[in-house]
C-alpha cells in the first residue's frame, strides 16, 4: 500500500472537491481518497500492483481538473509554488478590476431606471443599453471566462458545482438584457418591465471575483505554518573536507560529511556531535524556550540556532529525511487529512447545488404564474442561483483543521491527521505511562547492596556479570546498570544465551554462571528466596526508587537501587489536565509500591502498577469498555501497543521511533505540558469549526427563502442580484476570517 499526495488545479468549490474524490475512489486499486478544498490537495492510499500516478492522473483529467504530483518540500520548491500563486492571484485582480470598474459605471449608468429618478450628474449615454451590452461583454465572457468552463465540465459529468449556479444566474441576467436590448418593443407591447439588467450581471462576477481574491488571500494566511516552517531552513553548510572548510548549497551536504558551526550560526541539517560544545536554541523546532546544552554524542538538529559555542559535527540525515521535513511532511498530511466532522458537510455539499437548481427553477414558475411578471421570475431566480453557491460550508471545516494543525507544530506538538485533532476535544482518561513521561527517562543507579553488604570482595565482579547482561538489553533500567558499571571501572565480558522476558527481566550465562536481573514478582515465580534483602527493597520503593533483583545461580545475590527524577513540568501538567476535566491514570510496569510514590508525588490517584507491555493495551482497551474516550502517553517500544489501541495515542518525542510511529501526536520537546496545550488546541479548533459550519448552514438556510422572494412584499429593495452576490462572498471571506482567528491561539497555562 503506497500513499500519494497531489495538487489540485481547477476547483471553484466544495462540490468540486467531492467530484474530484468520487473519481479518484472509482479507480481500481484505489484504496481511500481525501480531497481538500482548502488546501486544494488530494491525499490518496493506493496499491501500486494494481493503479499508478499515472491513471489517478488521467481519471482527475477526464473529471475536468489536473492533478500534480506534490514536489518534496525543499525550499526553493515552496518558492515555486509561491510565485505560481502569485502569478495567479495577479491574474485574478486584473479581471476584479475590469469587472468591478465596469460594474460601477454600469451601477452608476442604471440608476434612473432602478430610482425612476433623472439625475443631471448622470451621463445619458451611461443609459444606452448597447452600450451597457458592449461593457458588460468583456465582463461576462473574460472575466467570467472560469465559470464558463467549470460548469461546462460539470456538465458533461453530469453534475453541478457552483460555477453552474454561477453561469446560470449571470448568464440569466445578460442574455435576459440582450434580449430586451433587442426587441425592446416586444416587452412595451405586452406591457411587461423592459428594463435590462448587464449591471447585475457585471456586479455579481465582480464580486464573486471579488470574494475569490480575499479568499485567495486568507488561504495563503492558513498555509502560513508550513511557509515558516520552511523558512528555518538553512541555504548552505560549511563543509570541512580534506582539512579544508567549503562553504556548499545545502543540496550538496552528504551523509558522513564534517559540519563546522560557528556562534550566532544555523545548523544545516541534522547529524551527531563530534568536537567541541554549546547551547542551541530549538524553540522553533520543539517548542522548548531554553537553550539545550549540547557535547559530544550529543544530536543536533537542522535549522536550530547555535548559541553560544563552536563544534563540529558528523551529517546523519540530509534532504527529506531530516527533522525539519518530516515535520513539515507530518503537517501536510494533517492538513491535508478530513475531520470525521466534514461528512456532514460532505454529504450536504453532493446534494446541494442540484437542489438549489430545483428551488430556482421552482421559484421562477411560481413567481412568473403568481405575477406574470418575468423581470421578477427572473430576477429571484437568479438571486436564489448566485446566493445559494456551498463555498462556506466547503472552507469551514478544512480551514480551521489547516490553522489548528499548524498552531500545533508551531507549538512543539505533530499531529498527524484532522481526525486525531477533533478526537483529542472528547478525551475523558488519559493513562501516562511512568518512565520517560512522568519522569526524566534517564535512571541512574544509586544504591548497589550485595548479600554480604557493601565493599566486600565479590561485590565488584557481581557488578561485573549484572552490567554484562544488561549490556544486551534496551531497557533504561538496563542502561543504568551499565553506566553504573563503566563508572565502577568494570570490565564487562561476554553473554551467552542472552533472554530478555518483557515485564520481567532478563538472564544469560556469564563465566559459565547463571545470571538474572529482573522484578521482585518474576524472581518468586522462580522460585528464588527473597527473603533477607525485602525490607531493604521496600525502604528504596517507598522513596520512589526502582529496585532490581539480582540472582546468581539460582540464589539471590544482590539488588540495585534505580532513581528517575520526575520531569519538572509533571505535577503542573497532572494538575492542569485535572483542571480541564480529565481523569489522569498511571500505568506502568514498575512495582507498587514505587509507582504509588510517584503518583503520590504528581497528584495522581488511580494507578496500575506492574502491567507487563503485553498488558498496558488491554486495561487500555478495559477502560474503553467503560464507554470512555482513552489517551495513552508514553514514550518507549514497550508502548506502542497501548498506543494503537488508544483513541489518541500521544508519544513523548524524546522516545522511540516506533512509540512516535504508533501514536496519533507527538509532543517534540517531550514536555508534558504539550498534552494540555494539544487538549486546549482540539477544543479551540473544534469550537471554530462549529462556528464555521453554523454561519455556513445558517447562511443558506436563511438566505434562499430570502432570495427567493419571500419578503418582497415587505421589503421589494432586498429583491436585488447584487445583494445576494455581495452576500455569497462575504459568507466565505467570513468563514475563513472566522478560521484566521485560531492563529492567534495561545496556550493557556494552567496553576
Amino acid at each position: 500500500m503506497d500513499n500519494l499526495t497531489v495538487k489540485l488545479q481547477g476547483m471553484s468549490c466544495a462540490s468540486c472537491a467531492s467530484s474530484i474524490e468520487q473519481a479518484i475512489k472509482s479507480v481500481p486499486g484505489v484504496i481511500e481518497c481525501n480531497v481538500n478544498f482548502g488546501m486544494e490537495q488530494a491525499s490518496i492510499q493506493y496499491d501500486s500492483q494494481k493503479t499508478s500516478l499515472a491513471t489517478i492522473q488521467a481519471t482527475v483529467d477526464a473529471a475536468g481538473y489536473k492533478a500534480l504530483p506534490l514536489p518534496e518540500m525543499a525550499a526553493d520548491e515552496d518558492d515555486n509554488d509561491r510565485k505560481n500563486r502569485k502569478s495567479e492571484s495577479q491574474n485574478l485582480q486584473r479581471k476584479l478590476w475590469t469587472a468591478g470598474i465596469i460594474s460601477i459605471l454600469l451601477v452608476v449608468g442604471g440608476i434612473p431606471a432602478m430610482t425612476g429618478l433623472h439625475l443631471p450628474f448622470i451621463p445619458a449615454w451611461l443609459h444606452n443599453f448597447w452600450l451597457q451590452l458592449v461593457l458588460t461583454a468583456p465582463v461576462q465572457f473574460w472575466c467570467g471566462k472560469s465559470f464558463y468552463i467549470g460548469a461546462w465540465k460539470a456538465l458533461k459529468r453530469r453534475v453541478a458545482t457552483m460555477d453552474t449556479l454561477i453561469a446560470l444566474g449571470t448568464s440569466a441576467a445578460y442574455f435576459y438584457s440582450v434580449f430586451v436590448t433587442f426587441f425592446p418593443g416586444l416587452f412595451i407591447a405586452q406591457g411587461l418591465n423592459s428594463s435590462v439588467y448587464y449591471e447585475v450581471a457585471a456586479s455579481v462576477v465582480a464580486l464573486i471575483l471579488l470574494g475569490k481574491t480575499l479568499e485567495n488571500l486568507a488561504k495563503g494566511e492558513t498555509s502560513e505554518a508550513i511557509r515558516k516552517l520552511m523558512g528555518l531552513q538553512a541555504k548552505t553548510a560549511r563543509i570541512v573536507r580534506n582539512g579544508q572548510e567549503l562553504e556548499v548549497p545545502l543540496a550538496q551536504v552528504e551523509i558522513g560529511d564534517i559540519v563546522q558551526v560557528r556562534p550566532g550560526e544555523q545548523i544545516p541539517v541534522d547529524g551527531e556531535v563530534i568536537e567541541g560544545y554549546s547551547t542551541i536554541d530549538e524553540a522553533m523546532v520543539t517548542g522548548e524556550s531554553l537553550p539545550v546544552k549540547k557535547q559530544i554524542g550529543d544530536e543536533v538538529i537542522g535549522a536550530t540556532i547555535n548559541k553560544t559555542g563552536s563544534f563540529k559535527f558528523r551529517t546523519t540525515r540530509i534532504g527529506k529525511d531530516t527533522f525539519l521535513a518530516q515535520i513539515v511532511k507530518m503537517v501536510q498530511d494533517a492538513q491535508g487529512s478530513k475531520a470525521p466532522i466534514q461528512k456532514l458537510a460532505d454529504e450536504v455539499t453532493g446534494w446541494f447545488v442540484p437542489a438549489v437548481i430545483a428551488v430556482a427553477l421552482a421559484t421562477f414558475i411560481i413567481w412568473f404564474n403568481a405575477t406574470g411578471n418575468i423581470t421578477l421570475a427572473t430576477v429571484t431566480m437568479v438571486e436564489v442561483l448566485i446566493i445559494a453557491c456551498p463555498c462556506a460550508l466547503g472552507l469551514a471545516t478544512p480551514t480551521a483543521v489547516m490553522v489548528g494543525t499548524g498552531k500545533g507544530a508551531e507549538n512543539g506538538i505533530l499531529i498527524k491527521g484532522a481526525e486525531s485533532l477533533e478526537l483529542a476535544h472528547k478525551i475523558q482518561v488519559i493513562v501516562l505511562d511512568k518512565t520517560g513521561t512522568l519522569t526524566e527517562g534517564k535512571p541512574t543507579v544509586t544504591d548497589f547492596v550485595t548479600i554480604k553488604g557493601t565493599a566486600n570482595s565479590n561485590e565488584l565482579k557481581l557488578l561485573k556479570f549484572a552490567a554484562s547482561v544488561e549490556r544486551n538489553s534496551e531497557h533504561p533500567l538496563g542502561e543504568a546498570v551499565v553506566r553504573y558499571g563503566e563508572f565502577q571501572e568494570v570490565i564487562l565480558t561476554d553473554v551467552k544465551d542472552f533472554e530478555a522476558i518483557a515485564g520481567s527481566g532478563v538472564r544469560g550465562v556469564v563465566e559459565g554462571k547463571s545470571i538474572a536481573l529482573g522484578t521482585l514478582r518474576w524472581m518468586q515465580e522462580l522460585g528464588f528466596d527473597t527473603d533477607y534483602l525485602e525490607l531493604r527493597a521496600k525502604a528504596w520503593e517507598s522513596a520512589s526508587k526502582t529496585v532490581v533483583w539480582m540472582a546468581v545461580e539460582g540464589k539471590i545475590e544482590a539488588i540495585l537501587g534505580i532513581a528517575d527524577a520526575l520531569k519538572p513540568s509533571s505535577a503542573r501538567a497532572v494538575k492542569a489536565l485535572q483542571k480541564l476535566g480529565l481523569e489522569v491514570v498511571m500505568l506502568t510496569g514498575d512495582n507498587r509500591t514505587t509507582a504509588e510514590s510517584i503518583a503520590h508525588a504528581v497528584g495522581i490517584d488511580r494507578i496500575f502498577a506492574e502491567v507487563r507491555p503485553d498488558q498496558k493495551a488491554a486495561k487500555i482497551q478495559a477502560l474503553q469498555a467503560q464507554g470512555k474516550i482513552v489517551a495513552m502517553v508514553g514514550d518507549g517500544i514497550n508502548d506502542a501497543p497501548a498506543l494503537a489501541a488508544s483513541d489518541v495515542g500521544i508519544a513523548i518525542g524524546t522516545g522511540t521511533d516506533v512509540a512516535i510511529a504508533a501514536s496519533d501526536i507527538t509532543l517534540i520537546s517531550g514536555d508534558l505540558q504539550g498534552i494540555v496545550t494539544a487538549i486546549q488546541l482540539s477544543r479551540a479548533t473544534m469550537r471554530n469549526i462549529r462556528e464555521n459550519l453554523f454561519f455556513a448552514f445558517i447562511y443558506n438556510i436563511a438566505g434562499i427563502p430570502i432570495a427567493a422572494g419571500i419578503l418582497y412584499p415587505i421589503f421589494g429593495w432586498l429583491l436585488s442580484p447584487i445583494i445576494a452576490g455581495g452576500a455569497m462572498a462575504f459568507s466565505s471571506v467570513s468563514v475563513l476570517t472566522n478560521a484566521l482567528r485560531l492563529r492567534k491561539f495561545q496556550p493557556k497555562y494552567i496553576t
